[in-house]
């Protein structure tokens, strides 16, 4: 019995590879653009599976840009030095002191524990910043904030080099200033839209704790356009902080991103499944173009 269990579990494996070759023909050479956060980035596990997925995606042909966040790691390294936080208007203000914290846990402690947990998966990674060659030039998003940077100038050929060699790119996402050299932090999900669309990515992913976008009933709304986006938007049905990962996902579009998904990276090995199945686990955004094979690059 327990031999037939075995052997019935590994025809299930065999037909699910099996049925994914087709969008593992689709996505061979591709350039997808992986947003990761949340709560998965503070579990080993959680972080153990996403570094296999990314591998795996590298593996098959795929070429993955990872863009990171670490706001529960700023703000508990923020605590332990005592340096307490003003906000405006739901935003936390970056002054000086806050800033420095800020790339020391980004471009350090988070940046270099993503990649370690790439290499360990038997990728090869390697970790930068959006200060890093000039890849991410920024001005300051608001004068009230302080040292929070809106992307002016991308610089992205430092990344293409590094997917062209078989290397995964991860990026923290702090910026150097156009004016003085300042050091910038820039929202996370804002990075990687500017980092995809700088590239002409083929996809751009948002990791996030949520299950994607819903209608005014409470439905995960599976395809959307960005007529759609913008309508819900007008009349509410987006708010709070789905309304910032949206107008990334517009902008995006915009800079020439083929689909941006909203992912709920609470579900195992979310990312396979967006990219590899019919079953992603959130809300696809993206015009009524027909899907095509990735760019030749």
């Amino acid at each position: 019995m327990r031999k037939q269990k075995m052997d019935q579990d590994w025809i299930a494996a065999a037909r699910t590879l099996s049925e994914a070759l087709p969008y593992l023909q689709r996505y061979s050479g591709a350039v997808v653009v992986v947003k990761f956060g949340g709560n998965a980035m503070g579990d080993d596990d959680a972080m153990a599976e996403f570094a296999r997925d990314i591998v795996l995606m590298r593996q098959v042909g795929v070429n993955p840009v990872v863009v990171h966040g670490g706001g529960p790691m700023i703000n508990e390294m923020l605590g332990k030095l005592g340096i307490e936080s003003q906000w405006v208007r739901g935003k936390r203000v970056t002054d000086k002191a806050t800033v420095e914290v800020v790339e020391m846990i980004l471009s350090g402690l988070v940046n270099k524990r993503i990649v370690q947990a790439i290499n360990d998966q038997g990728g090869r990674a390697v970790g930068i910043s959006g200060k890093d060659d000039d890849l991410m030039v920024c001005e300051a998003d608001d004068p009230e904030l302080g040292f929070v940077g809106r992307p002016v100038e991308m610089n992205v050929q430092v990344i293409r080099d590094l997917y062209t060699a078989g290397i995964i790119p991860v990026i923290a996402p702090v910026a150097t200033g156009m004016a003085d050299n300042e050091t910038f932090n820039v929202n996370g999900d804002t990075a990687a839209g500017a980092i995809a669309g700088a590239l002409q990515a083929d996809r751009l992913l948002l990791l996030t704790d949520v299950a994607g976008v819903k209608n005014k009933d409470g439905e995960v709304l599976t395809q959307l356009t960005p007529e759609d986006v913008r309508a819900m938007v007008e009349d509410g049905t987006i708010a709070g902080g789905m309304i910032p990962k949206t107008e990334t996902a517009l902008k995006a579009i915009a800079d020439g991103v083929r689909a941006v998904t909203i992912v709920d990276g609470r579900v195992p090995n979310a990312v396979l499944l967006e990219l590899f199945t019919d079953h992603g686990t959130g809300s696809q955004i993206r015009t009524t173009e027909p899907r095509v094979k990735p760019r030749i690059r």
